[in-house]
């Protein structure tokens, strides 16, 4: 960063600085416009962050019209949604039919979200730190892609812009401190550092602290606390004193400075004896300088300089990441400048009359873009070209079988099914496998994943040398290079989503398919939740593995059994949940996961597996092809009947299984029918899709289900169900309106504790035993 005594050598700053104030007022109106300007008859507050984007204006203005490049990619924050609009706006981005719409249907979302935007939004962002970190996640994604597709467009600078109420966050951290991160010289964040949160001043940011943990991490750290106007002072006599006793006020200090009349920011300076043995030089520097004048300089803060921003940006070292500490004021030039309820404060008519005043604007005509013969009318279609996207052209469809048709006899857990079927693909389908990538956080072998690894290495972002490469008892051979397919992550589930949510966006943002697999311990999928979830609201296609689940891990202990996650996966937005029982409906449901991966219009995937092994006769698979292909079909619909050849009309109880219990529910049928209790069986193998199917049975969209409600349940042949869940029962208690049965649901409603597979069962009322009794009782017996 040049000195503050550098002469600004930026010919068109002055032109910034009347963008900025446009942007400034057209971002005010923006939410103006939303709450004053449309109809609420409902008394729900529209809302809008018009002081949280004014801090924002000086440092995306410097970006947008100064400094990036259509390969650029920058994940704005929330409250900033705004400026964003308005900038899109002033380079012909956005249409202006939007700007009045913020927050209405159809219109601006409440924040830059990626889908739903109508101008050009990078990263959805909304939920603080998530997507902040974003960027950091899609700039190793690009890393990825374009080492193992040579043919991918190049990248440019990844660039976040944080509140710094965000550096609380936990998931910043996460990011900020994975290993590899330290090399990445094409992140570029930008730390907002007005010194407010949502319900106060901050007392104390420590910035020392976060200072020292990012360059601990290896990155770059820039503070911009003071422009060049107010640095000139400081070069004069009593300047020094002037600095000191500015750095030592506390934060609520300065914003109530802020907030009083010109006249009195000197005695305020003064007051308490400030400047020690200097006060009489600090006094005659405050005497010479007009009010106004004074008033203008304390506010000179280094993230208002626009020339100091552009110059920064243009010199950071481009070898390793950089963070750019940038103090601002909250509110900048509103009137609820500093104000510490400023947050989501509204202006009032009078104000906004006031701002378009100083902002050379017209209330009754707030959407006003430069004349095209001015200055900043010149650089606002100069920029609004140079920042223009070309469409993304995806890659050739890439096939994939739907089964591999190597059969399974001997027990296999569906956990090992999957590490098997991950190990075949390079052989079997070699150009669907070359656009696979595997992630774990730090658990590869312990999820099956080593044959994969060892046929396609671990990816890194550069070569490491492999010291056990001549070890000849090694089993897992981990080589790191910028060739492999599977990327380790340290124990931070945060991290592992949100990289599989960026991996899962490249067709779209390069034009370049991966199909992203990320394995997690099942118990786990709720520490990780929320950035999943965001990854996939921002478009992220791809596949998580929640193994080993359930209580079936027994001998692990309650910290190791997952109760909820089977509704979790059901109830996540577009995202297919399932959690088959046998290795041969693992590969089928699997195949068809991946095939909905990477595409326009696809879906997501979360599998819950087992480490118990299953004896695949149970499954009673068909030898003939048109039979298995019919068992095919309906395993990827959701679930099929055992056998396949039984009559439901025959049937007293019917028996419903998920996963890892199906041993216990088919030894139940048999027990049951020794005593002449009839008992059908049907295996779910995506209670998610069943619903669906019963969501959409009766809707008005008629033929969008899969029909397949209809084929386990016919109407006509009702039964009493007992349905049987290593998970929580209510997972399956929806099958009761399927013919409105009467219905008993078994499963995990308490903690578990250490044991053998057997007494864990028991322990829950899920071993056959249970399922016994319950369908005896259902069926009146």
């Amino acid at each position: 960063m040049p000195p503050a005594t550098t002469p600004v050598t930026l010919p068109d700053v002055d032109v910034l600085r009347e963008i900025a104030r446009r942007v400034l007022w057209l971002s005010a109106s923006i939410v103006d416009a939303a709450n004053a300007g449309r109809p609420n008859d409902s008394g729900v507050k529209v809302g809008g962050h018009q002081a949280s984007s004014a801090s924002m204006v000086d440092i995306m203005v410097a970006l947008w019209f100064a400094e990036l490049t259509d390969r650029d990619r920058v994940s704005v924050k929330p409250h900033a949604s705004p400026v964003l609009h308005a900038i899109n706006y002033l380079l012909g981005d956005l249409d202006e039919s939007y700007l009045p719409l913020l927050r209405a249907k159809g219109g601006l979302q409440s924040y830059p979200s990626r889908l739903k935007d109508p101008g050009t939004v990078d990263f959805s962002t909304g939920s603080v730190g998530i997507g902040a970190t974003a960027a950091l996640w899609a700039a190793m994604a690009h890393r990825y892609v374009s080492s193992r597709f040579p043919g991918a467009p190049a990248g440019g600078r990844f660039v976040s812009l944080l509140g710094d109420a965000e550096l609380d966050e936990g998931a910043i951290w996460e990011a900020v401190m994975d290993p590899a991160v330290a090399k990445m010289g094409e992140l570029l964040w930008v730390v907002d550092l007005n010194r407010q949160s949502l319900d106060r001043v901050v007392p104390d940011i420590q910035i020392a602290k976060l200072q020292g943990m990012f360059a601990a991490a290896g990155w770059q750290v820039v503070v911009l606390k003071w422009g060049r106007v107010i640095s000139r002072l400081f070069e004069r006599p009593g300047g020094q004193a002037l600095r000191a006793r500015l750095e030592a006020m506390p934060n609520e200090e300065y914003q109530r400075m802020l907030r009083v009349g010109p006249a009195q920011i000197a005695e305020r300076i003064l007051a308490g004896g400030a400047g020690g043995t200097d006060a009489p030089q600090l006094k005659a520097l405050l005497d010479e300088i007009a009010p106004a004048d004074l008033a203008v300089a304390v506010r000179d803060l280094g993230g208002h300089d626009l020339g100091l921003l552009v110059d920064t940006f243009r010199s950071v070292d481009p070898h390793r990441p950089t963070v750019v500490f940038a103090y601002t004021v909250k509110g900048r030039g509103l009137p609820t400048e500093g104000h510490p309820s400023n947050h989501s404060a509204l202006l009032s008519a009078a104000q906004m009359d006031a701002l378009a005043v100083t902002s050379g604007m017209e209330r009754a005509t707030p959407w006003q873009r430069f004349e095209p013969d001015t200055a900043a009318g010149r650089l606002c279609a100069e920029r609004g070209g140079a920042l223009r996207r070309e469409p993304v052209t995806p890659t050739a469809p890439v096939a994939l079988p739907a089964q591999l048709g190597h059969g399974y006899r001997k027990p296999t857990s569906t956990q090992a099914a999957l590490g098997r079927l991950l190990a075949d693909l390079p052989r079997d389908a070699p150009e669907a496998a070359a656009r696979v990538v595997t992630c774990s956080p730090d658990v590869a072998s312990s999820t099956n994943l080593g044959g994969w690894i060892n046929k396609t290495g671990v990816w890194s972002v550069e070569d490491r040398h492999d010291w056990f490469a001549d070890d000849a008892e090694r089993v897992l051979r981990w080589r790191e290079d910028s060739k492999g397919q599977h990327i380790e992550l340290g124990i931070a589930e945060v991290n592992l989503v949100s990289l599989l949510g960026e991996l899962g966006v490249t067709w779209s943002r390069w034009g370049e398919r991966l199909i992203p697999i990320a394995t997690i311990y099942d118990p786990f999928v709720s520490r990780a939740l929320e950035p999943w979830s965001y990854g996939i609201y921002a478009g992220g296609q791809s596949i998580l593995v929640g193994t080993p689940s359930g209580v079936t891990l027994a001998p692990e202990g309650g910290a190791h059994q997952s109760i909820t996650t089977p509704s979790i996966g059901l109830e996540q937005p577009g995202c297919v949940a399932w959690e088959p029982a046998f290795a041969q409906d693992l590969e089928w449901c699997f195949l068809h996961a991946m095939s909905q991966v990477g595409v326009e219009g696809g879906t997501s995937a979360y599998f819950r597996l087992s480490t118990r092994p299953m004896n695949p006769e149970l499954a009673r698979v068909p030898d003939d092809p048109a039979l298995r292909e019919r068992r095919r079909r309906q395993a990827v619909a959701g679930g099929y009947r055992l056998p396949a050849d039984h009559l439901p009309r025959d049937e007293d109880v019917t028996l419903v299984g998920v996963g890892a219990i199906m041993p216990e529910v088919l030894e139940a049928a048999k027990t049951l029918a020794g005593h002449g209790v009839r008992a059908g069986v049907v295996c779910l193998t995506s209670p998610d899709l069943v619903f669906r199917s019963l969501q959409q049975r009766d809707s008005r969209d008629a033929g969008l289900g899969s029909g397949i409600l209809d084929e386990l349940f016919p109407a006509e042949y009702p039964a009493p169900l007992v349905t049987v869940h290593d998970g929580h029962p209510h997972t399956l208690a929806f099958l009761a309106a399927a013919r409105g049965d009467r219905i008993r649901s078994l499963g995990v409603t308490m903690f578990g504790q250490s044991s053998g597979l057997a007494d864990a069962y028991r322990l829950h009322g899920i071993d056959t035993g249970s399922i016994i009794d319950a369908a005896l009782t259902m069926a009146g017996r």
